[in-house]
């Protein structure tokens, strides 16, 4: 996203998405992404289109923020906020590299990091999940003995 707004890549990314996963049926997005002829267009590629519109909403707008389907793919949105916010408190919240090329290298190895780290949380539960099993069929054969 050189050089562009949100507003510009929003019906690009999707038709690539589309593309790649031919099942996607519903996207959420931010206010930034809102333009009547983004839409407009989304609305097309997809069956469910979740684009809160910025500013002051009319009565048909209003109607259909505050659906609960709207809403339920809203706070389906929050998870990936939360895995941005996520990446911001291990590390990416500044960028100490300089120019274009070290932040890419930055932002990289920052996803890199936070990867391992969900892949060691859940090494570590399937661990403790074994460490349990073993205990119950340990204290089952003292019972029993």
């Amino acid at each position: 996203m050189e050089k562009q707004k949100d507003v510009d890549i929003a019906v690009t990314m999707v038709a690539e998405a589309k593309r790649k996963f031919n099942a996607l049926s519903c996207c959420s997005f931010d206010k930034g992404f809102h333009s009547p002829a983004n839409k407009e267009q989304l609305q097309v590629i997809l069956d469910d289109v979740v684009l809160p519109k910025k500013g002051k909403l009319s009565e048909a707008e209003k109607q259909i923020e505050f659906s609960e389907d709207f809403i339920e793919a809203r706070h389906k949105h929050a998870a990936v906020e939360s895995a941005i916010n996520a990446l911001e408190n291990h590390g990416l919240d500044k960028c100490r590299d300089h120019g274009l090329h070290g932040f890419k290298r930055y932002v990289g190895l920052a996803v890199l990091a936070r990867n391992i780290q969900i892949i060691g949380a859940l090494i570590r539960q399937k661990a403790l999940k074994r460490i349990k099993r073993q205990q119950k069929s340990e204290s089952g054969l003292l019972l029993a003995a």
